[in-house]
């Protein structure tokens, strides 16, 4: 039920994060201009490596989420905990940037680079129901919610129970579930190099939700 609550909150914003992706895996399929623009973009990728990685994903997940933090919900005011947030998102976001990119390369190489229906599955399957549940979901969970402590050491010996990924990580795969299968969908049916890029538009607005849930669970007015 705790799952099914906090798909049902990220609903709409799912809903957007996916609409935008399918628009731009139409406009590149169907509009010349973009798919030109992308092409460049691909290029950069390839030219910079997992630095592009690196430096996209402390972007998407850690400076404009923080910036819309900001601006949306302080007014404008910059507080100390906004400092303090960077300090923790810069490496988090920075290091996440460069696994993903290795899993993705990882995948290309176990089933090919095509955007065949049978690929693009065995991704998806393997990606959000082996590589979540196993390594992205609860590491993430873990590392916010021992930022949101306090840097408490003694918070590990409650993430490493049983309990802990029952009550905390199987509701955050089922968010993370309604909004990525979708848009990974639509990730793996484009050349390797747009995958990495395009991932960072998602995961601005998928940092600012998985914030909202982890200071929720921390009792912070997120």
């Amino acid at each position: 039920m705790a799952g099914l609550r906090a798909a049902r909150a990220n609903v709409v914003p799912g809903l957007v994060v996916q609409a935008m992706m399918l628009c731009l895996l139409l406009a590149y399929q169907f509009h010349p201009a973009t798919r030109d623009a992308l092409g460049r973009l691909a290029m950069v990728k390839e030219r910079w490596g997992y630095g592009y990685s690196a430096v996209s994903a402390i972007i998407a997940g850690a400076l404009i989420p923080e910036l819309l933090r900001v601006v949306v919900f302080q007014r404008g005011r910059i507080r100390r905990s906004n400092a303090a947030n960077l300090r923790f998102s810069i490496p988090f976001w920075c290091f996440m940037g460069t696994v993903v990119d290795g899993f993705y390369r990882v995948q290309a190489v176990w089933f090919g680079d095509s955007a065949g229906f049978p690929v693009i599955l065995k991704k998806v399957l393997v990606d959000q129901f082996l590589y979540n549940p196993l390594f992205a979901a609860p590491f993430t969970a873990m590392l916010y919610d021992w930022k949101n402590s306090g840097y408490d050491h003694r918070a590990w010996r409650g993430f490493l129970k049983a309990g802990y990924y029952r009550d905390v990580v199987v509701p955050t795969l089922c968010a993370t579930w309604g909004v990525w299968i979708p848009v990974v969908s639509i990730l793996y049916s484009l050349p390797s190099p747009l995958q990495i890029p395009l991932f960072g538009l998602a995961l601005s607005m998928w940092v600012m939700l998985y914030t909202w849930m982890s200071e929720k669970r921390a009792g912070r007015p997120a």
